[in-house]
């Protein structure tokens, strides 16, 4: 069952397209990854889809209601965790969520009970009486999503909810998304950490406002990288994709860390094509070794493809 049906939304500030013609379709009780780098168009995406902000071009439905007449009806039935942390610093765990339970107009009969389940799911009862200033920026998080979630949404959109958390608290908030995710509710994640995205169950990069790829990770990384990836180390890596780059049969050369990431077009001995291709270009020896592509991998590899587009359009690159 699609939960959010998006047909060629675009949105404007000024002349600038923040978002250019994208769709979506996201199905119920899944995590909905929406990866892309900073100014991609990841926040303005999904304030749209919250109703907070009115598309220019296109339509849309989220959960059956329309995006332009219905949004009222929307809001009711999302949660929402903006990048911005927005609880009260001055009141403690336990107050905070009992301000957002009077704001949802959670039912007294409920509230105690939508109370308890979120500081069970956030892993916050041990601080419900701690102030809310107190807290590290992990935990801060955490609270966020448990009260995004009291009313019981249907759908939960948050916004890069783990930017600037400390590794530990992000291990623990994407266990939290994990059992939402088995408890029926939809999850709507914007990141730019490749890790969390393979967590997605699909994905969508988005790149200078525009959509250019859609699939789980994995496929993600299979259809875009089909061919034999090496890296090659023991020269300068620049200089390594200097004399590779744009070469016949290879579709892809970066520079990685001290060693240079090659993918070449699948042939009977892609690794001896690599060093007779290195020997060729005054670069004998080097160490070869094959790796398996990454989602890493694919995302570079598709934003060098929709440079290549731009600039062949005539156009500039964010």
């Amino acid at each position: 069952m699609k939960v959010v049906d998006a047909r060629e939304l675009v949105k404007r500030f000024g002349d600038f397209v923040a978002v250019d013609r994208v769709s979506l379709d996201i199905e119920a009780g899944s995590v909905f990854g929406f990866l892309g780098p900073n100014g991609a168009g990841k926040t303005t995406m999904i304030r749209l889809l919250c109703g907070l902000l009115v598309p220019e071009e296109g339509q849309a439905t989220v959960l059956g209601f329309d995006l332009r007449r219905q949004t009222d009806r929307i809001k009711e039935r999302i949660g929402y965790m903006s990048q911005r942390f927005s609880l009260y610093a001055d009141l403690t765990v336990r107050q905070n969520l009992e301000f957002y339970a009077g704001v949802y107009n959670i039912p007294r009969a409920r509230r105690r009970a939508r109370l308890e389940y979120a500081l069970r799911i956030a892993d916050l009862q041990a601080d419900a009486g701690r102030l809310t200033a107190t807290l590290p920026g992990g935990v801060r998080q955490r609270l966020a999503l448990g009260a995004a979630i009291l009313h019981e949404p249907q759908i939960v959109f948050l916004d890069e909810p783990t930017a600037g958390v400390d590794p530990v608290n992000r291990r623990l908030f994407w266990d939290l998304i994990d059992q939402l995710r088995h408890a029926g509710t939809t999850v709507f994640v914007t990141t730019h950490y490749m890790d969390e995205a393979e967590n997605c169950d699909r994905l969508v990069l988005i790149y200078s406002g525009r959509k250019i790829a859609e699939a789980s990770p994995r496929a993600l990384v299979d259809e875009v990288l089909a061919g034999a990836m090496f890296e090659a180390a023991g020269a300068p890596p620049d200089t390594i994709v200097r004399q590779l780059a744009g070469q016949a049969g290879v579709q892809s050369a970066q520079v990685f860390g001290l060693a240079a990431r090659v993918l070449l077009d699948r042939g009977p001995d892609p690794a001896g094509d690599l060093a007779r291709r290195l020997r060729a270009a005054g670069l004998p020896g080097l160490q070869i070794r094959p790796v398996r592509p990454t989602l890493e991998d694919a995302f570079i590899r598709l934003i060098e493809l929709e440079d290549e587009r731009i600039r062949a359009a005539g156009g500039r690159t964010r």
